[in-house]
């Protein structure tokens, strides 16, 4: 698997998110990435791929473990986010902030960020991609006792989950185990 902790990732934009694309590779390369594209590379071409199949094309490559993360850009970020989570180990977020992206990360473990060209700058596109790629689930949050643990098994669950399992199971979910909450998140020490 190529890792961000080896400085690899995915990314892919249709047309309407390849100016931002370009922005955030750009910066990324400068900074030592290895970036593959497997959107369009073209602002002119006059018959480019629509944003669901980019986005099952990088959800692919996530759900076969090629790449721990990817980034992807569409007009609103949400047509190429909602494709790429059609795959299974796929666990997306479509974010228009920096506290979004980094939470996204820190809190859910995501794998894939999407954005949206019609929305951000691509300065906030950049640093977007940023607290995305060089943070971990739990980072920030060392002070919340069980943060990561609670986390983590909000996760596994998700990453465990099968409708169809679910459904015959009277639509009840499968809990894999149990995870006390022992922090306040308003208790954080920036509040003191």
């Amino acid at each position: 698997m190529k890792t961000v902790k080896d400085k690899y990732v995915l990314v892919a934009a249709d047309i309407a998110g390849y100016h931002l694309k370009e922005a955030v590779v750009a910066h990324l390369k400068k900074k030592g990435w290895t970036v593959e594209d497997i959107g369009i590379r073209d602002a002119n071409d006059p018959n480019p791929e629509m944003f669901h199949r980019i986005g099952i094309k990088v959800g692919t490559k996530i759900a076969e473990r090629e790449y721990e993360r990817a980034l992807i850009f569409c007009g609103t970020g949400m047509g190429i986010h909602i494709a790429a989570s059609k795959c299974p180990h796929v666990h997306a977020a479509c974010c228009e902030s920096v506290p979004s992206a980094l939470r996204c990360i820190t809190g859910n473990n995501c794998n894939v960020l999407s954005m949206g060209g019609h929305y951000i700058a691509h300065q906030m596109g950049i640093e977007m991609a940023d607290a995305f790629l060089e943070n971990n689930m739990g980072d920030g949050y060392e002070w919340w006792d069980n943060f990561y643990e609670f986390h983590k098994l909000a996760y596994d669950e998700l990453e465990a989950f099968d409708y169809e399992e679910y459904k015959k199971n009277g639509f009840q979910m499968k809990i894999l185990g149990e995870c006390e909450l022992k922090g306040d998140l308003n208790d954080r020490p920036s509040n003191k």
